[in-house]
């Protein structure tokens, strides 16, 4: 006796980048719904398939920080700052990455450098150029 039951494909149809928008945005949600490793689960397949993505980056970077993984927030911050010498959010949530991880000397150089390019109160405040 044979098994006549139909099977399912064994793939799934390739992401379009209608999927990875949604990933993205879904990602954002989750981020700020407090679970930032299901934010980096999603961003994972939107950076594979568009490691160019600057902005997917700089998200994964927060994720990773929010998720207390600091090396790969590190990283990633890193690597956005690469692109965008003159992000000054990338700047100082780097900075925040080094204070967390016990780097001072790392941190306040990125702490200035964000107080720099944008002198948002927080910015400069972190910065602490009088000291």
């Amino acid at each position: 006796m044979s098994d006549t039951t139909p099977q399912l494909p064994s793939s799934s149809p390739a992401p379009s980048p209608e999927t990875h928008v949604i990933d993205y945005r879904a990602a954002e949600q989750l981020l700020a719904a407090r679970d930032p490793r299901g934010a980096v689960r999603l961003l994972d397949s939107v950076i594979a398939a568009h490691p160019e993505n600057t902005a997917a980056r700089l998200l994964r970077a927060r994720a990773f920080f929010a998720a207390a993984q600091l090396r790969p927030a590190a990283l990633e911050f890193e690597l956005v700052l690469e692109r965008e010498p003159d992000n000054a959010f990338a700047h100082f949530a780097l900075a925040r990455t080094h204070e967390r991880a016990g780097r001072p000397a790392q941190a306040r150089k990125h702490f200035r450098l964000a107080a720099a390019l944008d002198p948002r109160p927080e910015y400069l405040a972190a910065a602490r150029f009088e000291a």
